[in-house]
């Protein structure tokens, strides 16, 4: 049976550490990012962690409901910090594509952290102001609530996808990613345009901008289609203002329904 969490108040220790540092969520969080970058989730343990704190390897069960519930918390701190980064203006588009680049590069800052927590999904608070904030965004431009949970749902799901696929390559050995970067040139620049000769045709362009991440890219596509959907959205309402709900409209029904699923 997992340990029962101690409430905060109770937990919280009076006596400074060895170290000299009085415990708290955010210190033990800190302290847990700063081992991953160091030595990877492998090394990311009780043991450890209470050697770093200068505190009992048991006192982070007083915290957290285990290393996974620690781990749910350093997920949070990668989203609150990028929430702590960004800014609202106003325009949609604009202001998901702040956000978007913001978790992005919140993750890729602990690229360690973000492999072994992007998959993850925390339920606590910072994340769920994040999830708050998103769906405020695209309900607040116009888009239905199936719409914008549709938009929001790739939304959030690429911007994670792209920081596990870009925080992999970053916690590779310098060694092995240089090997991997260098790819592009030492064996793709080379195929033969009589075996290869797509390849060879865009190699200069393959190397230009394989070893950049594609994430904007594929975020703006992304909010390109939500903003010819919510343009399509307005035009329909328009033209079918005073209009009776016949076959028509159960067309378009059928449309919207078959356009969310492709968001999905």
């Amino acid at each position: 049976m997992a340990k029962k969490v101690v409430p905060e108040a109770e937990r919280r220790r009076r006596r400074p550490t060895r170290q000299g540092q009085v415990l708290s969520e955010t210190l033990i969080v800190e302290t847990a990012l700063r081992m991953l970058h160091e030595h990877g989730s492998a090394g990311l343990t009780a043991r450890r962690l209470g050697t770093a704190l200068g505190a009992d390897p048991s006192t982070v069960y007083r915290y957290f409901a285990g290393l996974d519930g620690l781990t749910r918390a350093i997920g949070e701190e990668l989203m609150g910090r990028a929430l702590d980064t960004w800014a609202a203006t106003g325009d949609w588009r604009a202001d998901l594509r702040a956000l978007g680049l913001a978790i992005h590069a919140s993750y890729l800052a602990h690229p360690q952290a973000a492999v072994l927590t992007a998959s993850r999904v925390t339920g606590r608070p910072r994340e769920i102001e994040v999830d708050e904030t998103i769906l405020g965004i695209l309900r607040g431009a116009g888009f239905t609530d199936t719409d914008a949970v549709a938009v929001y749902h790739a939304f959030i799901d690429l911007a994670l996808a792209f920081a596990a696929l870009d925080a992999g390559a970053l916690a590779l050995k310098d060694e092995a990613r240089e090997r991997d970067e260098q790819m592009w040139t030492s064996t793709y620049a080379r195929l033969p345009g009589t075996t290869h000769p797509h390849i060879a045709a865009t190699a200069p362009l393959l190397a230009e901008r394989m070893n950049r991440s594609a994430y904007p890219t594929v975020l703006g596509t992304l909010l390109d289609g939500a903003a010819a959907r919510l343009a399509g959205a307005h035009r329909r309402g328009r033209t079918g203002q005073g209009r009776s709900r016949g076959s028509g409209a159960g067309r378009a029904d059928a449309e919207d329904a078959e356009r969310v699923r492709s968001l999905s």
